[in-house]
């Protein structure tokens, strides 16, 4: 079974050797990166994994700043996606943890029943009062998350899919594949959550703008969930931060994003079964020509730029403001204020005590 993985990339150096022996453990096939406007050496580190007959890296074609849909569109086309049984298109900071049977992608397509398409929910996993960047797996670092059922007070949670070669496409997108609005009923495909459940009508057919790439999670993790370590350690959240928003003058900075996904109050520890293999694997790939010489170089890079970032005044007053923030969304404690009860404290107010 071919399995292509798809995925966009600018500055992961230090985390591309554990996504893709991570994905080669859970059945990965192939690799095609697409990357742009790298300064930590990411896009050195694939060209060696490149001429190690690991990955396919391409440049992105993207002329704008739509950078991920460009990348799909153009991904369509290339041998390594039109001729694989099956493409997924995942992040680097996500891992595809599979609940059943050996752990793997055939195992979970199985399990599945073997549809045309399955798509896996999100769970979010925090910060947790981690500060400090360090080289080793992201899966054995952070091991708290929200309630997998619900987040940020909502039932519906975002999906990416794993997609069969006979799907109808129509094109790409980040998180679920579309077909034609016009497919007669009986040509649409058939099409799971993580627990082999048909996915609900409305976002088979896109009928609802709020629900294109989401739908509720309870009861579709049986067989898989969609690790998702956006936040990852304090470093490493200011320097992704700079990579996608260098222009901070004059105006403030939001912590939004951080605060929704830094709920803690689950623990998860299941993805950690996957860490012996990992090992390994992670040591075949260091062995590679130049592999671990340019790894140890994207991190060196990354710390380098976390200190050019905290001598500026808005990285600093940025960083103060996420070790103060708390662990709630901003409509959940303003549920909280209404009820009189005062917000969960900062993981690292915690870990200071």
């Amino acid at each position: 079974m071919r399995i292509t993985a798809v995925t966009c990339v600018k500055n992961e150096g230090p985390f591309l050797i554990e996504w893709v022996a991570f994905n080669r453990v859970i059945g990965v096939t192939d690799f095609l990166f697409y990357s742009n406007d790298c300064s930590d050496g990411t896009d050195r580190l694939l060209d060696a994994l490149a001429a190690a007959g690991v990955v396919q890296h391409l440049p992105n074609p993207a002329q704008g700043r739509n950078y991920q849909m460009e990348a799909l569109k153009d991904a369509r086309n290339h041998p390594v996606v039109s001729e694989a049984d099956w493409v997924w298109i995942a992040d680097v900071d996500e891992f595809l943890n599979i609940h059943v049977d050996d752990n793997t992608l055939p195992a979970l397509i199985a399990a599945c029943g073997n549809p045309q398409t399955i798509s896996v929910h999100f769970q979010f996993f925090a910060n947790a009062g981690v500060t400090a960047f360090e080289d080793r797996p992201v899966i054995a670092q952070f091991s708290r998350s929200h309630n997998p059922d619900i987040w940020c007070g909502e039932l519906a949670i975002e999906v990416k899919s794993l997609v069969r070669k006979d799907f109808p496409l129509q094109y790409y997108g980040a998180h679920r594949p579309f077909f034609r609005a016009k497919l007669a009923p009986k040509k649409r495909p058939a099409w799971t959550d993580g627990s082999g459940r048909p996915v609900p009508h409305k976002f088979l057919v896109a009928a609802n703008d709020r629900r294109i790439r989401k739908f509720p999670a309870q009861g579709a993790r049986q067989f898989a969930t969609l690790n998702h370590y956006a936040l990852r350690s304090l470093d490493s959240y200011l320097v992704k931060n700079d990579r996608g928003d260098v222009n901070r003058e004059h105006r403030a900075f939001d912590d939004t994003y951080w605060r929704e996904r830094n709920d803690m109050s689950c623990e998860d520890l299941s993805i950690q079964r996957y860490l012996p293999s990992l090992a390994a694997e992670t040591a075949r790939l260091m062995a590679l020509p130049g592999v671990a010489e340019l790894h140890e170089e994207a991190c060196a890079r990354h710390r380098a730029r976390r200190d050019q970032l905290l001598e500026q005044a808005e990285y600093q007053a940025m960083r103060a403001q996420l070790m103060k923030a708390g662990t709630m969304s901003p409509a959940e404690e303003a549920l909280l204020a209404v009820l009189g009860l005062p917000p969960l404290p900062s993981p690292f107010a915690e870990a200071a005590e």
